[in-house]
């Protein structure tokens, strides 16, 4: 599998994660978002993929080559063509708690604080920096906080936020605590948030996919 990434998009960080807890091999094609222009909106980038965005992933073990994208449906795929280990839960009624908590991050607090939202605050907006950071801030702090909340009431959180296996839910609440701490948000009134942390950090596949230890790394 070829994965098309940017090391600091916590899109694409997601994958890397539910790649390496499936124990999947693949090979990251470095994207910058930054470089040239945003190199994701080149011609030949955009034949993969539309959107202009990161990730996506080229699967070439099926009988017809796979282009998929969307971080969430890619990993749903991983879960269906690759079920050992699970990274969704059995029950019907748990699996929604996973995607629950995934879906809350993946749609209600990072499109409000990516890239294109921010460089427009800024370009076509005229927003400063330091009102374009605030508004980052308000929005992942007032999302982490009502996820805060759910987690220390579930009884389903244990190591990790269903149970004592990483999710999902962690492949996604991971990523958006990096890019928290990267903008300097107050994450000091969320100790369930920040123990499950740890924990996912903790764990090689959660490093090895960090922006960090990612070959484009800067």
């Amino acid at each position: 599998m070829k994965l098309y990434s940017y090391f600091r998009s916590s899109a694409s960080y997601r994958v890397r994660i539910a790649l390496n807890l499936k124990g999947l091999g693949y090979e990251v094609i470095p994207v910058h978002l930054l470089k040239n222009g945003g190199e994701q909106l080149m011609p030949e980038y955009r034949q993969l993929n539309p959107d202009g965005l990161v990730p996506t992933l080229i699967d070439d073990s099926v009988d017809h080559p796979a282009v998929l994208t969307q971080s969430l449906a890619i990993m749903e795929y991983l879960e269906e063509m690759h079920p050992e280990p699970r990274l969704l839960p059995g029950q019907a009624l748990d699996r929604a708690y996973v995607r629950g908590i995934a879906l809350s991050i993946a749609c209600d607090i990072h499109p409000l604080n990516n890239l294109r939202v921010l460089r427009y605050l800024k370009r076509e907006l005229k927003v400063d920096e330091e009102s374009k950071n605030a508004w980052y801030r308000h929005w992942c702090e007032s999302g982490l906080t009502a996820l805060e909340a759910l987690l220390a009431r579930d009884p389903r959180v244990g190591q990790f936020c269903y149970g004592d296996t990483p999710s999902i839910a962690d492949c996604c609440l991971i990523p958006q605590i990096a890019n928290a701490q990267r903008l300097d948000c107050d994450l000091s009134r969320m100790p369930t948030i920040m123990r499950i942390n740890d924990a996912c950090l903790a764990m090689d596949a959660f490093a090895k996919a960090s922006p960090a230890n990612q070959p484009d790394a800067e």
